[in-house]
This record gives C-alpha cells, sequence and structure tokens, in this order.
C-alpha cells in the first residue's frame, strides 16, 4: 500500500522545502490572491488546504501560532490598500500609514489564530479536522464582522463573487455559509494527500467535488433556470463625478464641484431617479433652498433625487451631525432622509474619544451620530429603496429592513480615500455579494468609481470605472422574492453547519455499524 509520505501528491511533499512558520504565513498571502481582483480561485483551495494539513495532529499553541501567522499574510497585504486613505493629508497623517497597516493586521489575525487553535481542540477531541476548520473559521469570521462593532472585509466566500455560479450559493446561507462550505471542501481536499489510508482519500476527496458539484450545480440552475430579471421600468441615472478627496472639501474647489455635479446630472435624457454619491454636496443641502429648487428646474419633471449630504441638527446638548442620503422631490422639497447607522471608526467618529488621543482623519466636521439602523425609504411612485452608505454595504444581514422589503438597494460611497488601488474593487464584490444574498438588485453611486448597477444574481450590468467621470443610464432591474438566506438571515449559516455535523455523525455511526456486523 502506498502511504502518503511516499505519495507523489501527499501533503508533506507539497509543503517540504519551506521553514514551517514560513508555509503559514505564505498560505495567508496565497489567499490574497484568490480575493478580488485577482480572483484566482484555485489559491483559495490551495490556502485553506494547506492550513489543514499543519493543523493536522497539532496541539492548540502551536496552532494557534500557525492561524496568527496565517491572518498576517491575509491581511497585511489585504489591508494595503488603507495606506492611500492617509496619503490625503499626508502632512498630518502620512506617518501613520504603515503602523495602522501593521497594527490593524496584528489585531485581525487573532480571528484566525483563535479559529486555528479551536480546530485543533476539536480535532484532539476526535471530532474530524476539516468540519473542524470549517466551523471555527466561520463562527471567528462572524466574530469578526460583529465584535467592536465589526469588521468583515475580506471574507473567504468573496473568494468566489467573481464566479458566479459558484456564488450564488449565498442566497442560501449567506457570506458566512458559503465561506464555511469552501473551507470544508478545501480542507478535505487537502486531508486527502495527508490520510495514510488509500480508501480515506477517496472518501475525503469524492467528498469535497461532492460539495463543490452541489455549490456550483445550485448556481448553474439558479443562473439558468431561473426566469431572468426584467425590467421594472424605472429609469434611473448614476452620477459620477469624479471628485479628488483632496479637493472635496476645499473652498476654492466649491464652485467647481458643484458645477461638474449639476452638469453631469443635467445631461439630456429623462430619468426617474437620480442618484449621487456620498457625501456629493459640499455643504448641507437640506439647509440650501436655493440650490435644490434650481436643480429642480435642470432636471425632468417627475424626478427624485437621491443626494448624499451631511445633515446637522442643533439640541441642547450641542450640534449633531449626521452623513445622510436625501430623497428631493422637482420642486426641491426633502421628502424623507436616511441616516448612516454604521459609521467607520477613526473615519466618521472617534470611540472612546475620552481615552483616546486621537483624531479623524477628517475633522471638517464633530464627529458624526449614528441613525437608527437599516430603513426601506418611500421615494414618490418609484420603487422603495433601501439605503446603505458606503461601509455599511460590507455586512451580510444588516443591509436590508426587516420591517419592510425594499424593491432594490441603494449604495452611495466615496471610494476616493482608497485612490485607485484594490479597494473600490473589492468594495464593489462586498456590494455584488449583498445583491445575491437578498435577491435584490444594487445601484452603487460612487464619486470617484466604481458606479455599477448589479441584478439580484450579481451580474454587473453597467458600471463607470475608478477615476473616471459620467453617467450611467438605464432601468432599475426588477427583485426577486426574498431569498432563504434573506428570511433566515444568519439563522441558514448555523442549520448549514449543523446539518454538516449531523451528516458526520451519520456517517460515523452508519460505519461502526458495518463493521460490527462484519465482526458477528
Amino acid at each position: 500500500m502506498i502511504t502518503s509520505d511516499a505519495h507523489p501528491f501527499s501533503g508533506r511533499k507539497l509543503l517540504q522545502g519551506l521553514p514551517s512558520l514560513g508555509k503559514a504565513l505564505a498560505a495567508g498571502v496565497i489567499l490574497v490572491l484568490a480575493l478580488p481582483p485577482y480572483s484566482i480561485l484555485p489559491f483559495a483551495l490551495i490556502a485553506f488546504a494547506v492550513l489543514a494539513i499543519m493543523l493536522h495532529g497539532t496541539p492548540w499553541p502551536v496552532a494557534f501560532r500557525i492561524g496568527y501567522l496565517f491572518g498576517l499574510g491575509q491581511f497585511v497585504p489585504g489591508l494595503f490598500l488603507i495606506t492611500e486613505s492617509f496619503q490625503v493629508e499626508a502632512d498630518r497623517f502620512g506617518w501613520l500609514a504603515l503602523p495602522a497597516v501593521f497594527g490593524l493586521a496584528a489585531l485581525l489575525a487573532v480571528f484566525p489564530a483563535f479559529a486555528c487553535a479551536l480546530a485543533a481542540r476539536m480535532a484532539r477531541a476526535g471530532l474530524p479536522l476539516s468540519l473542524s476548520l470549517a466551523t471555527g473559521w466561520t463562527g471567528l469570521e462572524w466574530l469578526r464582522g460583529h465584535v467592536l462593532t465589526g469588521f468583515p472585509w475580506n471574507l473567504a466566500a468573496y473568494t468566489l463573487a467573481d464566479w458566479l455560479p459558484f456564488a450564488q450559493m449565498a442566497s442560501l446561507v449567506g457570506s458566512y455559509g458559503l465561506g464555511f462550505l469552501l473551507v470544508l471542501c478545501s480542507a478535505l481536499a487537502g486531508l486527502a494527500f495527508r490520510a495514510h489510508d488509500r480508501r480515506l482519500q477517496v472518501i475525503k476527496l469524492a467528498s469535497a467535488a461532492a460539495i463543490a458539484v452541489t455549490v456550483v450545480g445550485f448556481g448553474f440552475a439558479r443562473l439558468t433556470l431561473s426566469d431572468p430579471p426584467s425590467e421594472r421600468g424605472a429609469q434611473i441615472r448614476v452620477v459620477q463625478p469624479n471628485i479628488a478627496q483632496s479637493a472635496k472639501w476645499d473652498e476654492g474647489s466649491r464652485k467647481a464641484n458643484i458645477l461638474q455635479l449639476l452638469a453631469l446630472s443635467a445631461r439630456p435624457g429623462d430619468y426617474d431617479i437620480l442618484l449621487w454619491p456620498e457625501t456629493a454636496w459640499p455643504g448641507f443641502f437640506a439647509e440650501d433652498t436655493g440650490a435644490r429648487v434650481m436643480l429642480g428646474w435642470l432636471l425632468p419633471d417627475t424626478t427624485v433625487l437621491l443626494a448624499g449630504s451631511p445633515e446637522r441638527e442643533v439640541t441642547p446638548t450641542g450640534t449633531v451631525y449626521r452623513n445622510s442620503v436625501l430623497a428631493v422631490a422637482p420642486d426641491g422639497s426633502v421628502l424623507t432622509r436616511y441616516a448612516k447607522h454604521h459609521l467607520v471608526p477613526f473615519g466618521e467618529y472617534v470611540p472612546w474619544r475620552s481615552v483616546l488621543p486621537f483624531q479623524r482623519l477628517v475633522e471638517s466636521l464633530g464627529d458624526f451620530s449614528p441613525g437608527p439602523g437599516p430603513r426601506t425609504i418611500a421615494i414618490g411612485p418609484h420603487p422603495y429603496a433601501g439605503i446603505a452608505i458606503c461601509y455599511e454595504i460590507i455586512f451580510p444581514g444588516h443591509v436590508v429592513d426587516d420591517a419592510i422589503r425594499p424593491d432594490w438597494i441603494f449604495n452611495a460611497t466615496n471610494d476616493a480615500w482608497f485612490g485607485a488601488s484594490i479597494g473600490p474593487k473589492q468594495h464593489l464584490a462586498s456590494a455584488r455579494m449583498r445583491a445575491i444574498e437578498e435577491g435584490l438588485p444594487l445601484v452603487r453611486a460612487a464619486n470617484t468609481g466604481i458606479s455599477a448597477v448589479v441584478d439580484a444574481y450579481g451580474e454587473t450590468l453597467a458600471m463607470l470605472d475608478i477615476e473616471t467621470s459620467g453617467v450611467i443610464d438605464v432601468r432599475l432591474p426588477r427583485s426577486l422574492p426574498p431569498t432563504p438566506y434573506a428570511r433566515l438571515g444568519d439563522w441558514s449559516v448555523l442549520l448549514l453547519i449543523l446539518v454538516s455535523w449531523g451528516v458526520f455523525a451519520f456517517w460515523g455511526w452508519r460505519k461502526k455499524t458495518i463493521l460490527k456486523g462484519q465482526r458477528t
């Protein structure tokens, strides 16, 4: 019998030659190349397969170190995009760029570290390492998305965002559940080469193949057998003014910025809904009645504007600032508004300001205050809209109002902070996953790009690239009925994990029964 050590494609042979700690670091870096915009899917499988092989038979303290180094490899290059935001005011904040990347990566690497330690403990208790790693990884990814306001950037599932047949499973189990299946499939394949028994190798590889076939089979069926989303009828115009962050709040550039915004908005054409990016108006648009009335003269008679703008409210305890989207009627009146509820730490507010000696990256206003949460807003006779401002779109299951389901999602954002880095592309990938999860079309208006119109299957129908100005004129795709994930949220992830463990338990019981029968 050929053991795994002798097998030419055994796990040990595959990893031979790399220092033990370097293997984990390299595997984390490989995972980054599987994420958008590179989207080299086999690298995701390799990264988690290598991680599983390294954890085999490892005590939990060593597994913790392996996971931490894997996390550093994943997050240091994956977060390098944030250095761009520190260069907007380089004289004040430029020196913080690298410490911020390495500091945040060092903090976030704790999550894969605990995931690996948990997997090792479960495996030592006799549970299958593949399921243990998938469960630990998913649980810690979920915690990363919720602890200390949460930061679910570049989840494992996003390696599938550009592979639409694979990504459709998110409509059933969300991004966390899809990540669970990815890690489980990869770990099974990796551990198959680590197994000494040929029969066990076949079982593990067959199980991995079954998961992959199920995921992609469901995806192809959803994309090909479902009715294609027809046009709803509302004509929309998305404006991308392409105003550099350094000029956005510059008083000397204010007039030119406004003229650019208005010129694009007033281009010939009829449309029902006009969409501006986050904080598109360089001031308090709700207080500028003259500007709103003037805009009404320039636009078609029935057009409703959704405009990103800061707002302020004077209260007995001081002035409250909010990052808002205003729905503006053709006569210039404000129909309704949405205030961003999930604010960016250190960008829009400083947490624990009384004890932390930090400034915000932008100090033109005081700290922003959060709104009440996800809301569906009515915009006249047009389809109801769910609003997500910038950072809010990265949170699975926290984008849509549970009380009133919208017909579409509007993501107003300003990605000028990230320049021409990979940040805007990864941000768009997150938004596309939300469309699949919720079964809703998504329209993205971005100051410097990437603006896009995405259907309920996550397919990009139209887009404006980074650092270009222009408009998108298109009809709004229709929504789908609520997906299982839209109905159940992250409970569907828990159900998937429990079913997976149930299948393993049944298989173990069945195996013992057969062996017992053979002995008697």
